[in-house]
């Protein structure tokens, strides 16, 4: 294959690159620049874990290393 026609497929490609316009879910990418977390419950997903595994804990414990 000559250079012509791989310049030919590459300026072709970069053509239709171009000029592609694929549909765009706006209401996706208002969601995703408002920053707002879409509609769940307000519960942290990571709440139980956070109380599992705390270490900087109020300094209860008696033997506590953290004080």
């Amino acid at each position: 294959m000559g250079r012509g026609r791989q310049k030919a497929k590459a300026t072709r490609q970069a053509r239709d690159m171009k000029y592609f316009s694929p549909a765009t879910d706006l209401a996706a990418l208002e969601r995703e620049l408002s920053g707002k977390k879409p509609d769940r419950d307000e519960v942290d997903e990571y709440a139980e874990y956070a109380e599992k595994y705390d270490i900087y804990d109020d300094g209860d414990d008696e033997d506590s290393s953290y004080s």
